[in-house]
């Protein structure tokens, strides 16, 4: 098949390329390297099946050859940075949806959304199912986000009905493992940096806040199912095992052997306190279900940091240049 990724070059994006490639499809990769990085496809570079773009998926995209799948993973999604680029998260999600949709439409592709358990927001309900709303602020710090994601569905249906295009949608829950950025944000990265470097790890809050961690492989491999699958409506991913904050920080701190301590910080503005999916469906429709346990996710993705913290250090003869890093 021909296969586009938008965002191909970003963590998850990237780890798609590479499954992709080993089943010997052809991959277009899209991506405007504000997030992503080079160095995670630098080795499908010379690779006949692999092409890469630099776009910004925000403006038209053309592409002068038949296309099987589209799949939309472009996206600022760590809150570091969607929290420094606001409107150009908003762009990816809203503009860049509609340019993915028209593109999959013209060449009457299948349509892949990868939207998030941020559309649940500050769940009132728990575990989370696909039938609930969510509880979203839609004017506060996170919204340029969550809200771009909701819009991101609105749009994907309104096309499904109006011009019968097949689309899947997929609401990823938190996802870890190699090809993170050392600076993305997300805890699971945080508290690896921190903790390989002997800081403190920073919880925000008490730490009693949870989360669900789904390494990576497992996720990649329910997307590409659920292209596969005949289901066109949204399907929670996830790992259902809930694990608090503080809890994730003492298993960290334990494979690292690290010296580190636990700093606590005021808890940001609309942050949830509970995100578990029900993945009921997703088990149901396409006998998907993860298998990574954390402990062998967080060791594999702490030695993906080792390696990555070695070689910016390198590079730079010096002490970590969070920004060198982007490579």
């Amino acid at each position: 098949m021909r296969i586009l990724v938008t965002g191909g070059a970003g963590f998850i994006g990237s780890h798609l390329c590479q499954m992709f490639l080993k089943r010997k499809h052809r991959v277009i990769c899209v991506d405007n390297f504000i997030t992503g990085s080079r160095a995670n496809i630098q080795e499908f570079l010379n690779n006949p099946r692999f092409t890469l773009i630099e776009h910004d998926i925000a403006l038209p995209l053309y592409i002068n050859e038949r296309l099987d799948w589209v799949l939309h993973f472009a996206s600022i999604a760590s809150p570091n940075d969607y929290l420094a680029y606001p409107i150009k998260t908003l762009k990816s999600g809203l503009l860049g949806t509609h340019n993915c949709l028209g593109l999959a439409k013209n060449k009457r592709a299948k349509f892949f959304l990868a939207s998030t358990s941020e559309i649940y927001g500050d769940p009132l309900i728990h575990p989370q199912i696909e039938e609930y709303w969510g509880n979203v602020n839609p004017v506060g710090l996170r919204s340029c986000y969550d809200e771009s994601k909701r819009a991101a569905e609105a749009l994907t249906y309104a096309y499904r009905r109006q011009h019968s295009l097949s689309v899947r949608v997929v609401r990823i829950f938190n996802t870890y493992g190699p090809n993170m950025q050392v600076d993305d944000g997300r805890v699971v990265s945080n508290f690896i940096v921190q903790a390989l470097q002997n800081k403190d790890l920073t919880i925000y809050g008490k730490g009693s806040q949870t989360r669900s961690f789904c390494y990576v492989s497992d996720l990649i491999e329910g997307v590409a199912k659920m292209m596969a699958a005949s289901y066109q409506f949204p399907l929670n991913l996830g790992n259902p095992h809930e694990f608090s904050i503080k809890k994730l920080a003492i298993e960290i701190l334990r494979l690292t052997h690290s010296s580190s301590k636990i700093k606590f910080l005021a808890l940001p503005e609309d942050d949830p306190k509970r995100r578990c999916p029900d993945i009921s469906k997703a088990k149901k429709l396409l006998r998907w279900s993860p298998k990574v346990p954390l402990e062998a996710g967080l060791e594999k993705t702490i030695n993906y940091f080792i390696k990555k913290l070695s070689a910016c250090e390198r590079s730079r003869g010096k002490k970590l240049n969070y920004n060198a890093c982007k490579i």
